[in-house]
């Protein structure tokens, strides 16, 4: 399917120039189709019936190996979620911490993620330190700065795949292969929630202990769902900490046990058609080439206006030297507050948003955003 064409299934994109798939992707109509299908399917059948059952599981199974597919695991180390957050917090908050543990982040992480773990290290006595990766600009350097802070008692290690303010991504996989060679061997959580539908994954998913992702951001599906891949360890040493009938080997005795595998962090009933929904996108994604050839076509774009950019006097970009190897392009301008400059921008019908740390505006490009609205955006980014 041409980029044009997906472009004609998108609603969203239809009375605006859209730049801002880092926050929420659009969703197409054969997605919103395929969601109304499945709760008209579920009324049919039940929606609490004998029947209902097996057509549930089905949806869930389906959804579970396709999730499980695109990190690369095994299914039973898919749980299903809602959010990145929850697949952060969930597994995170039930591993075996002692007193005097140290959790150790990098300067990059969103706020949601730092505020989880800050809160569980208040709770059971842990101390956080902190590694530079927003301004390192080459994998080693990332590597450098992650060394220099190791510590004895380093027992986490948490790092974006993608950096949600630089576009950077993280060279996940050797930071894993680093803490494996750590006295403790820490745990390594990953924040997936950019790096999910806009980078080629590879092993990295399979390499982290905890990557969580959404399905409404770059994989342009409905809200409410998402992921996390689960290393074995965390299998074998994580507990639930929310806890509800689907953690449950038998829902219906007291007395049940957890599920041996990533169900375990399910908690209760979720709503079954936006798996649906986020099986339509990524059908529809896909149509437009693999993960390797739409992370190129995202990272053409991405150029595009990296390069406009370094031609508008007074537009500085986060990151300098080249453009991110993928669509996040973060950016300031010398006399107008990003915020000011995002609800100008609106005004003339380009979503984008801004940042707080860096104080700066991101624009995002995907893989069906247009030479010509980038170039649009551009000449109106130049008038501020």
């Amino acid at each position: 399917m041409p980029a044009e064409q997906l472009r004609s299934l998108l609603p969203a994109l239809g009375n605006k120039h859209y730049f801002n798939y880092g926050g929420q992707g659009p969703l197409p109509t054969p997605s919103l189709e395929a969601m109304v299908a499945c709760w008209g399917e579920l009324q049919r059948l039940g929606p609490f019936s004998r029947d209902v059952w097996p057509f549930v599981e089905a949806e869930t199974s389906a959804l579970r190996r396709r999730l499980a597919q695109l990190c690369g695991v095994p299914p039973h180390r898919l749980s299903l979620t809602e959010n990145v957050t929850s697949g952060c917090v969930l597994p995170l908050w039930g591993l075996p911490f002692e007193p005097g543990d140290s959790l150790l982040l990098s300067d990059a992480e969103h706020p949601g993620v730092v505020a989880a773990c800050q809160e569980l290290a208040r709770r059971q006595g842990l101390s956080i330190s902190w590694f530079s990766a927003r301004d390192c600009r080459s994998d080693q350097a990332v590597l450098e700065s992650l060394e220099a802070s190791l510590e004895r008692s380093t027992r986490l290690v948490v790092l974006s795949h993608l950096l949600w303010n630089s576009g950077l991504a993280m060279p996940i996989e050797a930071v894993a292969a680093r803490l494996k060679q750590h006295r403790r061997q820490p745990w390594l959580l990953v924040d997936a929630a950019q790096s999910m539908g806009s980078l080629e994954l590879g092993s990295v998913p399979k390499a982290a202990d905890i990557y969580a992702f959404t399905g409404h951001k770059w994989c342009c599906g409905p809200e409410g769902l998402g992921g996390v891949a689960l290393s074995e360890r965390v299998l074998e040493q994580s507990q639930p900490t929310v806890i509800g009938w689907r953690s449950l080997r038998n829902e219906n005795s007291s007395g049940s046990q957890w599920h041996h595998d990533g169900r375990r962090f399910e908690v209760a009933t979720s709503c079954i058609p936006l798996g649906a929904g986020l099986r339509s996108s990524l059908d529809l994604l896909e149509q437009l080439g693999n993960a390797q050839q739409r992370q190129a076509l995202i990272c053409e774009r991405s150029a595009r206006l990296w390069n406009g950019l370094q031609q508008i006097p007074a537009v500085h970009t986060v990151v300098q030297e080249a453009p991110p190897a993928s669509g996040l392009v973060s950016f300031t301008l010398d006399h107008t507050p990003a915020p000011e400059a995002v609800s100008a921008l609106a005004d003339q019908h380009f979503q984008l948003r801004s940042l707080e740390d860096p104080l700066c505006l991101r624009a995002c490009t995907h893989a069906f955003s247009s030479d010509s609205e980038i170039d649009q955006l551009l000449a109106a980014i130049a008038q501020l």
